[in-house]
């Protein structure tokens, strides 16, 4: 292993022991105990050989043994209880273990870094390898390597009497532990390279079964069915997951065939280094430097020894394994956010006078060339209701993300009352706003929790809300009033809603925050035009006072807005009301022509 994969294990380590303190300490406890327990009753075994052959009192020798017994018994009794306190944890802790500080480092890192392809990528792997339950087996690992390390320290302390050097028999033991030298070695070297191969085999093979399961949850819904069928896609479909399947296969018969290797290897060495062992330990006994019990100590004790070897290499091998889930693990978790999170409070006030202007505001995204907004002057005026409008890829988008600060501005500053928005502190200048966003999320919450975006909430606010939205006919899907769940994904008694009554739910949510801003992008993209009409005639009732902002490419909408900017090319080209628009002859009204000859 490299410097670098010691940094990711030791950065691994440290939060295992950081949220498992006893557990760990339990583990190497344990990992002592075994490894002496293991030599107990071959020291007692040659005990009774040798004093069986010097006619000990028998009285003596059953003291001995009784004594040595329940010694074992009481390290079996220990070792048993902190095996089944291990247990409990390594049940539930090897997925919990990562995918708590990793959702929580999702949940509170810069937006930008979620947007990011590469982030997105670690984000991905780090949790589907967390999955794998990469904190228990580093107990695991740990626990192994600790108990051979400890067994192979006890087995030399054993034997270091048999080693004795003397002129006559000086050959024989450097020759001896010369040979069992070697093959610990080619056993580890062997050990260490096939548990590698069988890891990489491992990493190919969880690829292809995530895709695997991919493939198998898309048969398991009915939406993808329609357009295999329709467009003819069931031998494209069923030749590419026939190809995956077969690739799973010959994955895992790798991982089969590596492993056969790694054991044969291992049994051969442990068989030759056995034989020389006894071997040595005979001729030991015949030249009287160690009595009979001794011979069947020590042999057996070097047998441990190298089988301890053995298990070591695998060890060590599973611990690279396990630098390589680091190594993805340790990159996300330290991810540096480069957001200014600011200090300066945010003034509460009742009557709503947030003032936001843009200056000189322009933005590229993190490694782009191009600039998506330039040179943007812009003033929001209060309790104005604004409409926002352009082509795919004008900048609309970038314009609400570097309002909610989910960016900050490259040039230029965006000013809250006067003040640059990057003093003030982060939370409470995002709680200006609600948003409903194009790609809205319905979670598997209870339609209040859902409503409110958390789980105490204000039962007569949700009410407003939702009969706000036109929401009042799902009264009778409502078994539970507004702790009835949203899908039946969680709960067998949950409810599905339609596309529509989601969009509304969520138009629900922003209205339930009472935030000065409202911000809604799409927000009717999947109505009807019944229920577009509904919630484009209460949206005055809907935002009251506040400064409202409405994102559509329906530029119908528009005509309740008392201001509308046009961007393109990441600049506000025109800046008004529709009226006043439609008389400039610009690109407003081209996009408006254009939609309203599909009405004609």
């Amino acid at each position: 292993m490299n410097r670098e994969d010691l940094k990711n294990l030791w950065f691994l380590w440290k939060a295992v022991y950081r949220q498992e303190k006893k557990t760990m300490c339990r583990v190497v406890l344990a990992a002592v105990l075994s490894a002496v327990n293991s030599y107990v009753l071959l020291v007692l075994i040659g005990y009774i050989i040798d004093a069986a052959n010097r006619h000990t009192d028998q009285r003596e020798m059953l003291r001995s043994i009784v004594a040595t017994l329940l010694i074992k018994l009481l390290m079996e009794l220990v070792l048993r209880w902190l095996r089944e306190q291990i247990n409990k944890v390594l049940q539930e802790y090897p997925q919990e273990f990562a995918t708590r500080e990793l959702n929580w480092k999702a949940l509170t890192c810069d937006y930008q870094h979620l947007e990011d392809p590469h982030v997105q990528d670690l984000r991905f792997r780090s949790f589907q390898r967390s999955f794998y339950g990469i904190g228990g087996w580093l107990m695991f690992v740990t626990q192994s390597i600790l108990e051979n390390i400890v067994s192979m320290m006890i087995a030399v302390a054993i034997m270091i009497p048999v080693f004795r050097v003397n002129q006559i028999h000086i050959g024989y033991t450097l020759g001896m532990i010369a040979a069992l030298f070697v093959l610990i070695i080619i056993n580890y070297v062997t050990g260490v390279n096939n548990t590698r191969k069988a890891m990489y085999s491992f990493f190919d093979a969880s690829d292809l079964y995530n895709k695997k399961l991919f493939w198998l949850d898309l048969f398991s819904k009915i939406e993808p069915q329609k357009d295999m069928r329709v467009m003819r896609m069931e031998d494209a479909v069923f030749h590419d997951i026939g190809k995956l399947f077969r690739g799973v296969q010959e994955s895992e018969k790798r991982q089969g065939e590596l492993y056969v290797k790694r054991q044969l290897t291992q049994k051969t060495i442990l068989n030759i280094s056995t034989l020389l062992i006894y071997l040595y330990t005979s001729f030991c006994a015949w030249a009287k430097l160690i009595s009979v019990g001794q011979v069947v100590t020590y042999a057996a004790s070097m047998s441990q020894m190298m089988d301890c070897a053995n298990r070591l290499a695998v060890s060590f091998g599973h611990l690279k394994m396990a630098a390589m889930y680091a190594a993805d693990y340790r990159e996300f978790l330290t991810l540096k956010d480069v957001k200014y999170k600011g200090t300066i409070p945010v003034e509460k006030r009742r009557d709503c006078k947030f003032q936001i202007e843009f200056e000189n505001v322009s933005f590229k995204y993190p490694g782009a060339d191009q600039y998506v907004i330039k040179n943007l002057n812009l003033k929001f005026v209060i309790g104005e209701k604004m409409a926002v409008v352009g082509k795919n890829g004008s900048g609309k988008s970038t314009f609400i993300k570097l309002l909610c600060r989910l960016y900050d501005v490259t040039e230029g500053c965006i000013k809250l009352n006067g003040i640059d928005i990057r003093k003030y502190d982060y939370k409470e200048y995002c709680d200006l706003f609600a948003v409903v966003f194009q790609d809205f999320t319905i979670f598997d919450f209870s339609l209040g929790e859902n409503v409110a975006g958390a789980s105490l909430y204000d039962e007569e606010k949700v009410k407003e809300a939702v009969e706000k939205v036109g929401l009042c006919h799902i009264e009778d899907k409502l078994t539970q009033g507004f702790d009835t769940y949203v899908g039946k994904e969680c709960r067998s008694d949950g409810v599905n809603f339609s596309g529509g009554e989601r969009q509304k739910i969520a138009i629900a949510r922003a209205i339930y925050k009472n935030a000065p801003f409202v911000i809604m992008d799409e927000p009717t993209a999947a109505l009807d035009p019944e229920a577009e009409a509904e919630v484009f005639e209460g949206f005055d009732k809907m935002v009251g006072n506040k400064t409202a902002i409405y994102i559509s490419h329906r530029l119908a909408s528009c005509k309740f807005c008392e201001d509308i900017l046009v961007f393109d090319k990441g600049q506000v080209v025109q800046h008004g009301s529709h009226e006043t628009l439609m008389k400039e002859k610009g690109l407003y009204e081209k996009l408006w022509n254009a939609q309203a000859g599909y009405y004609a």
